[in-house]
Order: C-alpha cells, then structure tokens, then sequence
C-alpha cells in the first residue's frame, strides 16, 4: 500500500463566472521512504498540489488516499488533526515567531499535541541538537542567519515525529552555500531517519537531491523520473 495516492485529483477555483481549473487529473503514487522533488513553472500547479497532499487544501474531485485512508473530504479540525499526527512543514519564508527563542518556535506544534512542558523542552532541544544548533537554542530569530532559521524550521517540523516532511522552496530565500547544507540535512532525514521528503522547487540543481523528480506542467504531470543514485 502506498504511503499517498491520488486518484484523478482536480482542483479549480470559481473565476468571474467560470471555473479555473488548477489541477487536471492527478494520478500518484509515494511509498513511504521517498525522497520526491516536485518541479514547474509558476502557475503549473506545482503549490496547489502540495497544499492538497500537506492536508492544508481540499480537491474539488477525487480521491487522496493518506496511509490508505481517504481525506479529500474531512473536515478541517480532522485535516488538522492529520497534520499534527503525520505532516511537517518548511517553508521559503521559515515563518517562525519573531519574539520566541529557537527552542519555544521548537516547542510549538507540541503544544497543539497536549505534550507536557518538560517533555516538550527535552524534545526540542533534542530536534535542534539533531540539526546542529545545540549553541543556539535560546536564540531569537533575528540573532539567526537565514540558514539557521530554516534549521530551526527543519527542527520544528520533525520534533513531532511526523514521518512526512513537506518542504516548499526551503531554499528559495538562501544562498548557495547555506542552500547545500540546508540539502543535505534533508537527505539526512531521508536516509538515515527513515522520513518522507516531498519537496517543492523550481532549481534543477536542488531537485537533484531527490530521488525521483515530477515535473507539473499545466496542472498535470508530464514527467515521472526516478534518479540512479
């Protein structure tokens, strides 16, 4: 059984008087464990499609299987639940909360999990261990660098033990050489972690680091590779 499979998903949006279709029919599969690169143009699709995997968007048809159980029409508070369970999030802007210290950003999604505060403080501080900013813990963001910020990101999205890992241009916002190390954690994730890693960009360069690459085009997939590595 696959981790995620979609079933002929579309998505449109109401658009002054007609309907603007996003996505086409999207049919896929990812097995836990993979390490999958999702690649367009802007406007292909490529956000939309991840919002509906990451359980943050809902299609306007067809199935989404998530560990073999459809959730294309929950609710959202059982969306929510989904993503607390089963989904962490990086994104290109870090979005972390300016006045808490690296560990409190850490914390956070522990809080909605109803984890007790010693045990929330001794996982996130392991998590940031984990990605190399035991130094910098108590740290606000503005006394990070980019790189920095997005590992407390990386940090904040696996303390959970969420078993899939939904990365949207996390690089988009760094330079090359914080871009590399930001990569290479991420394949850390994958291989010795065991994590599923679904990334979103538009750099050849980035998307490489995956093990199979889909390119979006118009709402659809046009190509499916998987990588030699």
């Amino acid at each position: 059984m696959a981790l995620i499979e979609l079933k002929n998903i579309k998505k449109s949006y109401p658009l002054d008087g007609f309907d603007l279709e996003i996505l086409k029919g999207i049919n896929l599969k990812i097995e836990k464990g993979e390490f999958v690169a999702i690649m367009g143009p802007s406007g292909s699709g490529k956000s939309t499609l991840m919002n509906i995997l990451g359980c943050l968007d809902t299609p306007s048809s067809g199935i989404y299987l998530l560990d073999g159980n459809p959730v294309q029409n929950l609710s959202p508070d059982e969306l929510a639940e989904i993503r607390g369970r089963k989904i962490g999030f990086v994104f290109q802007g870090f979005n972390l909360l300016s006045r808490t210290t690296a560990l409190e950003n850490v914390e956070l999604p522990m809080v909605y999990l109803n984890i007790k505060s010693n045990l929330r403080k001794e996982r996130a501080k392991q998590a940031l261990e984990s990605v190399g900013l035991a130094e910098r813990i108590y740290h606000m963001p503005n006394q990070l660098s980019g790189g920095q910020q997005q590992r407390v990101a990386i940090a904040r999205a696996i303390v959970g033990g969420a078993p899939i890992i939904f990365a949207d241009e996390p690089t988009g916002n760094l330079d090359t050489k914080m871009s590399l190390e930001i990569m290479a954690l991420f394949t850390k994730l994958n291989e010795d972690m065991g994590r599923t890693i679904i990334l979103v960009t538009h750099e050849e360069d980035i998307a490489k680091y995956a093990k199979r690459i889909i390119k979006i085009v118009d709402g659809e997939i046009k190509s499916d590779e998987r990588l030699k590595k």
